[in-house]
């Protein structure tokens, strides 16, 4: 599989397990709900209280695994960015398309979108014969 049917594959889901590390280097893991930017970022939307937020502020190094039904998951690691200005309208526009009742949190005080830049994703089909594995280093 090629990485635009990686992509299409995450754009079909709503939801990703999202890892970070925290600041005593341990692995820390949340259910979020998730978009694909056309710039392919992923964007999700969290609270500045979040372990999440904090551990994105200390280091930027984020995974995600995406799909798990039917023995078909893809994992993606990347860097965590929090945009700002035309950029953060850009992704909450792409976030609000996956997940309209987004823009009910968007006038928190605390809330905060992260967008992801792919680095590296992994396609796995653990359904078929041989295990069908794509990486690919974006």
């Amino acid at each position: 599989m090629d990485p635009e049917g990686i992509l299409d594959f995450v754009r079909a889901r709503r939801l990703a397990v999202v890892a970070t590390v925290s600041d005593n280097g341990l692995p820390e893991a949340a259910l979020v709900g998730i978009a694909v930017t056309a710039d392919e970022r992923i964007v999700f939307d969290t609270v500045k209280g979040s372990r999440k937020y904090a551990n994105l502020q200390r280091r930027n190094g984020i995974a995600l695994v995406v799909g798990w039904e039917e023995e078909i998951t893809v994992q993606l690691e990347g860097v965590g960015e929090e945009p700002t200005g035309i950029d953060l309208e850009y992704c909450k526009d792409a976030y609000f398309v996956a997940h309209p009742d987004g823009r009910d949190r968007q006038d928190w005080p605390d809330i905060a979108y992260i967008a992801m830049r792919i680095t590296w994703m992994r396609y796995c089909d653990y359904a078929v014969d041989g295990i069908g594995i794509v990486e690919h280093t974006h």
